[in-house]
């Protein structure tokens, strides 16, 4: 019974961090790049779309599908280093918690 106590302790002062945490990840920006940096996109920690960056060589309508592709390329960098900045941040939150490894509390 004690340790049931002591987990919905840490279970209460987890659910004020990640409150904290939603928060947080709003300010958190992380940038993706392709093509060596012609394309650039900018994303909050949660993946909301902050900023893209094109170069303006890029801006041919016979490339259109480089553009494109470049693009997506940016995105997902950048939504990979959101992604583990949200997973590292949530470790340190839930560390000493019995939660199944793999969880995913986002």
């Amino acid at each position: 019974m004690k340790d049931l106590l002591g987990i919905m302790s840490k279970v209460k002062e987890m659910q004020s961090k990640m409150e904290q945490l939603q928060a947080e990840l709003e300010t958190v920006e992380v940038d993706g790049a392709a093509g060596g940096g012609m394309v650039t996109v900018r994303l909050s920690a949660k993946g909301a779309l902050k900023a893209i960056r094109i170069d303006p060589s890029l801006l041919n309508p016979d490339e259109a599908e480089i553009l494109e592709d470049l693009v997506v390329a940016a995105h997902a960098e950048a939504r990979a280093k959101g992604d583990r900045i949200v997973q590292e941040k949530t470790q340190s939150i839930t560390a000493g918690l019995p939660i199944p490894p793999g969880m995913k509390l986002f």
